[in-house]
């Protein structure tokens, strides 16, 4: 089964615009695996705008499933993760100042410099994804690397699924089929929702993680976190 992993950034940016402490970050993170989430996920940013950078080891603390923190491997990103040692560091090529995440790393071009911020954390025993888009130049080259996984960007698929869902997730398709060949692993994220989650982790071949925030998030306000999670990791069954 696909593992869910609970991206809570959104519960931090609630937080934050009021000050204080409510929501409870640390209570929402053990509350999310009490309800059956198989991972927790974070995205420092350096404006710190919603995730900070002390919540991590506070989260560090209490998650017992999967700890997966994702961002821009700037020196202040690779201290803290070294720090703590999550369970997986997820690399993602976004500007400071950039709203989400919306493309991924051009892993021939930057090869270099992922190959050392990689085995710096694989050396730290921390697992790596690299945010990639779904071309198999890109997987091949994460894989060159030495990354452990690919996480596909599903963004443009999620655009696109409305109007051809089988056009926009047959590069997601292709790519998977290759990195089961090459021996790399393949997470998803950015997107995905209740629409077209199923359909994805159905033509996505050995997709080992969804990592999925401000969907679910949005549904928990109808449906609430508890339920909201169960509907996620129905569609993934």
């Amino acid at each position: 089964m696909t593992k869910l992993s609970v991206n809570i950034n959104k519960v931090a940016l609630i937080r934050n615009s009021r000050g204080g402490n409510l929501p409870n970050l640390v209570q929402v993170a053990m509350d999310c695996e009490e309800f059956g989430a198989q991972g927790i996920t974070v995205h420092p940013r350096p404006d710190q705008r919603h995730i900070r950078y002390d919540d991590v080891p506070a989260l560090k603390a209490v998650v017992k499933t999967e700890f997966n923190i994702e961002g821009n491997p700037t020196p202040d990103f690779m201290s803290l993760v070294i720090e703590n040692k999550p369970h997986q560091a997820t690399l993602v090529p976004d500007s400071p100042g950039q709203l989400t995440s919306d493309h991924g790393w051009d892993t021939i071009k930057d090869a270099a410099f992922l190959r050392e911020i990689v085995g710096e954390l694989k050396s730290a025993g921390i697992r790596v994804s690299l945010f990639v888009d779904a071309e198999e130049r890109f997987v091949e080259g994460a894989k060159a690397v030495g990354a452990d996984r690919v996480e596909f960007y599903t963004g443009e698929f999620s655009q696109d699924f409305s109007k051809n869902k089988e056009k926009a997730v047959e590069p997601h398709h292709r790519c998977a089929i290759l990195a089961s060949q090459i021996g790399i692993g393949v997470n998803a994220g950015h997107d995905l929702n209740l629409e077209n989650l199923c359909f994805y982790k159905e033509h996505v071949t050995g997709l080992l993680e969804v990592s999925i925030g401000h969907a679910l998030i949005s549904d928990a306000l109808y449906f609430g976190l508890s339920n909201t999670i169960q509907m996620y990791l129905r569609q993934l069954r």
